[in-house]
């Protein structure tokens, strides 16, 4: 049987396509190229109009697997939330037991207080301040502050930041005062150790880690123990926390201090009513003097 003629039409003009389908695309591809070249505004025209064509169908292709990862993300943050408010729980069991434990001390430190007749000290009294300059080098660590005498600093008392005890006044202007570091040459500060309660003097020698000496050959050292101010001397309250207790490469006891002074940017001044403070020389002459 003979196919008609259109079927033998069809099949001849789907075999010339065929044929000539590469070229016809080359050809076009040239013919945008040339177009491209001679009208540039009309291509971005057609490129920005194809792309706006486009990006719905886009859109709506990918909001299936957006959806799937952000429920993918919801479940894993579901089970973090989960594991975070275990840990908080627990963490504030342990709250409430220090708490309990801290009222009941509370309680006991004032029966004994009552008991032994104790007399308490003043409130102390602090000033903020900012580090304003900070001079340290190789032959001296101590900053300059932006509070001085006219907003009670005074020369001797101590300065704190959140870490710990940074130093001590030493200077004292009517707008700024300079705090002698614990690390520099001329710090001399008794302390003591707080599990063992041993007493010693930290000495500042320019380096990052000042020493302890005045310890105990027969001392059993435990490093990374607390120090903290002994109270000595009537500068400086007891319990001040200091550093932690290291063993130096040279063999020497030191001490890390808590305070990292390349770090310090705020500290407190703090008056805590002590009269040991060490006074200035032309004072200490006349009082010579008058004897």
């Amino acid at each position: 049987m003979k196919p008609t003629s259109s079927t033998a039409r069809l099949a001849i003009v789907k075999q010339l396509a065929q044929r000539f389908a590469f070229t016809a695309m080359a050809a076009a591809a040239f013919a945008l190229m040339l177009v491209g070249k001679a009208d540039t505004v009309l291509v971005e025209r057609l490129r920005t109009t194809a792309v706006d064509a486009v990006t719905p169908v886009l859109e709506m292709l990918s909001r299936p697997a957006a959806t799937m990862a952000e429920m993918v993300d919801n479940v894993r943050q579901l089970a973090h939330i989960r594991t975070e408010n275990t840990l908080l729980r627990e963490e504030n069991l342990k709250l409430m037991r220090w708490q309990e434990a801290a009222r009941r001390l509370e309680t006991e430190n004032g029966q004994l207080k009552s008991l032994l007749n104790f007399v308490p000290g003043p409130d102390a009294g602090f000033v903020a301040a900012r580090v304003v300059a900070d001079s340290g080098g190789a032959f001296a660590h101590s900053v300059l502050i932006n509070a001085g005498s006219r907003d009670g600093v005074r020369k001797g008392q101590a300065v704190v930041s959140g870490e710990g005890l940074v130093g001590r006044v030493h200077q004292v202007g009517q707008h700024s005062s300079r705090v002698l570091l614990l690390s520099d040459l001329n710090s001399h500060l008794p302390v003591m150790l707080e599990t063992t309660r041993t007493r010693a003097i930290m000495t500042g020698d320019n380096s990052e880690r000042p020493k302890l000496n005045y310890l105990s050959d027969t001392l059993r050292l435990a490093p990374g123990d607390r120090v903290v101010t002994s109270g000595h001397g009537g500068v400086l309250p007891p319990g001040l926390p200091v550093g932690l207790m290291v063993q130096g490469s040279d063999g020497a006891v030191r001490v890390e201090p808590f305070v990292d002074r390349h770090k310090l940017e705020y500290v407190r001044i703090v008056d805590y009513g002590l009269g040991g403070t060490i006074a200035p020389p032309e004072e200490g002459m006349s009082a010579g003097g008058k004897r």
